[in-house]
């Protein structure tokens, strides 16, 4: 597979910054030419790699999950292979794919040219990685500033989610999955495509990235103290069966609410309700160990 020229965007912002300089060296040290580009604003990348399309073999990132969210359907309209430097605070997606943060070794990766077709979940034709959810992780998501990530690192997930379960309220959804209706009253519904989510959860214990299927989960304890007991389970994505937790897999679902409510999708908020979730099957490329 010929890498070059590859079309480089990195968040200098991040946490990782530090390592952009000597992850590039390595690439070139293995005969791949950069063109590095900056981007002002996650919605300027989708438009810089489409522009860039027919000029460059590959795109490498640097980044945490929203700047891999930013790039999502520009990857899958031009069919660009991704490499991934991780540079976030959570990072989930390069945990999904076993994708080191270490330069050299993430390096490494885009040089020996395997790649891996994953799936993309969409919500209101909107892509996404990860999961994409309403309701807790909405709170958290607007916690969840960069001043937080720098002080606190992965830390700072745990801390937001304990502030948004302290302030966040039940809502009422109906959902609509593969022809069955169901009423809910919750906390959280949440739509996973790959396996990660908020910094190492398990969006389900068997989820895959390419299995062209979503895991839904809806959280519905009786008593808020429920979630304390339910937290292990979760990192584990063992909650499958608890008391309080409805949890399914579809290949689409629509999640209806009373009044609009803001849909976070890779960490990001995206989209409001009523809001349609589907699969993209077979839908990116993507470097891979």
């Amino acid at each position: 597979m010929n890498l070059s020229p590859a079309l480089l965007v990195a968040n200098e912002n991040s946490r990782g910054g530090a390592q952009i300089d000597p992850f590039i060296a390595a690439l070139e040290r293995g005969g791949v030419q950069i063109r590095r580009e900056t981007c002002p604003d996650r919605d300027a990348l989708g438009p810089l790699i489409r522009e860039a399309k027919d000029e460059v073999g590959c795109v490498i990132l640097g980044g945490g999950d929203g700047t891999m969210n930013a790039a999502a359907g520009a990857l899958h309209e031009t069919g660009l292979p991704l490499g991934i430097l991780p540079l976030g605070t959570a990072n989930d997606l390069a945990r999904t794919l076993g994708i080191p943060s270490a330069p050299a070794d993430a390096a490494r990766i885009i040089l020996g040219g395997r790649t891996r077709t994953l799936d993309l979940g969409t919500v209101n034709e909107i892509p996404f990685f990860n999961v994409a959810s309403l309701g807790l992780t909405v709170g958290v998501a607007r916690r969840l500033n960069g001043v937080l990530k720098r002080r606190l690192g992965i830390l700072a997930y745990p801390v937001a989610a304990a502030a948004a379960v302290l302030r966040s309220g039940r809502f009422r959804a109906t959902l609509r999955a593969d022809g069955e209706e169901i009423a809910v009253e919750t906390l959280q519904i949440a739509v996973g495509n790959g396996r990660y989510y908020g910094g190492g959860m398990l969006i389900e214990e068997g989820a895959a990235i390419d299995d062209g299927m979503l895991d839904v989960y809806s959280l519905e304890p009786r008593w808020r103290w429920q979630l304390l007991f339910m937290a292990r389970a979760f990192r584990a994505g063992r909650h499958d069966g608890l008391n309080g937790v409805r949890s399914f897999r579809c290949r689409t679902i629509g999640v209806i609410t009373r009044k609009p409510r803001n849909v976070c999708a890779d960490g990001e908020i995206v989209t409001r309700t009523p809001a349609n979730f589907a699969v993209l099957p077979q839908a990116v490329r993507v470097f891979v160990p």
